[in-house]
């Protein structure tokens, strides 16, 4: 199946020869199989805690501690881009899903915490747009995350429903600022929390399966016309609520872009096909996905055609 992109995580960090060799011969496979466009080969790789190879063994690489430890700072946060965009290009990835754009709002916060950059909205944005200027500088496709914010729910999306209870006038005059900026300033990807609103959206519905968030929120009310990717469906903020089929189908429907790790590949896989054929996701809705991705890719030399 001639996927648009990987993600990588430790599991697949064996040693520099090793990772090399791979992204490599991934890359010209989906050249092979793509149309001469390759895929995104991504990663997880924000510095601290999250960082997929800078805490694998046996990877020489300059490490950072949590992105709050930066102090806010947004000369320190271009460095960071910069170093980081550097070592995942010199080994073969093109897209980080960094940094991150949520406002730490709730001190009880445990998923977000530290990989904020501060509970001030202003100096979040500042640190953003200038951690984006660096990956960019280094040639990496940054994705910033994860709209609407974060910052401020007491659950784990990984394991389960998370909350925020911010109104939608909590979110415009805090949470969407750093996102505004990131918007400024040309950001190619954004990511979508699995985050339930109960004072925003009339249902328990996430922020990821929300046209009401993606479509009217983020490419309306923001302006935002970038490629928009799911946080992984693998986590149970999806999973204990929905099959894998119905979420890839309802997403895209949404307005998103980019399905990213459904919990049942094929299955997603098929029922995305499908769909699209018996005009349950329009065929325009799908062109102006492809458009948006077909536009990243080229920027960054995916298309060799």
């Amino acid at each position: 199946m001639p996927v648009g992109g990987l993600i990588y995580n430790t599991a697949n960090l064996i040693d520099p020869d090793q990772l090399k060799t791979m992204l490599t011969n991934t890359r010209q496979y989906s050249l092979q199989v793509g149309a001469n466009i390759g895929a995104f080969l991504a990663i997880d790789e924000e510095g601290g805690s999250v960082a997929r190879l800078a805490n694998a063994e046996g990877f020489e690489v300059q490490t950072f501690g949590d992105t709050a430890s930066l102090g806010a700072d947004p000369e320190a946060a271009a460095n960071q881009g910069r170093v980081i965009g550097t070592y995942l290009r010199d080994y073969g990835f093109n897209l980080d899903f960094a940094p991150v754009a949520d406002v730490l709002t709730n001190p009880e916060n445990t998923v977000i915490g530290a990989r904020a950059f501060s509970s001030d909205a202003q100096q979040v944005a500042d640190c953003v747009v200038a951690e984006l200027g660096g990956l960019r500088e280094a040639g990496c496709v940054s994705c910033v995350k994860h709209f609407p914010g974060h910052g401020d729910t007491a659950e784990d999306s990984h394991l389960g429903a998370a909350v925020s209870n911010r109104t939608l006038a909590d979110f415009e005059a805090c949470e969407y600022v750093p996102f505004k900026a990131a918007i400024a300033a040309g950001v190619p990807m954004v990511m979508i929390g699995h985050i339930s609103l109960p004072q925003v959206l009339s249902d328990d519905v996430p922020a990821s399966l929300s046209s009401q968030i993606i479509t009217d929120e983020l490419r309306g009310k923001l302006g935002y016309d970038g490629v928009v990717i799911s946080d992984s469906f693998q986590m149970e903020a999806i999973t204990d609520y929905y099959s894998s089929d119905e979420a890839a189908i309802n997403f895209i429907n949404a307005g998103g872009d980019i399905v990213l790790m459904p919990e049942d590949f094929e299955t997603a896989y098929q029922a995305v096909l499908m769909a699209a054929r018996e005009g349950r996701i329009p065929i325009e809705r799908v062109d102006e996905s492809v458009r948006r991705i077909l536009a990243v890719k080229e920027a960054v030399g995916l298309l060799t055609v």
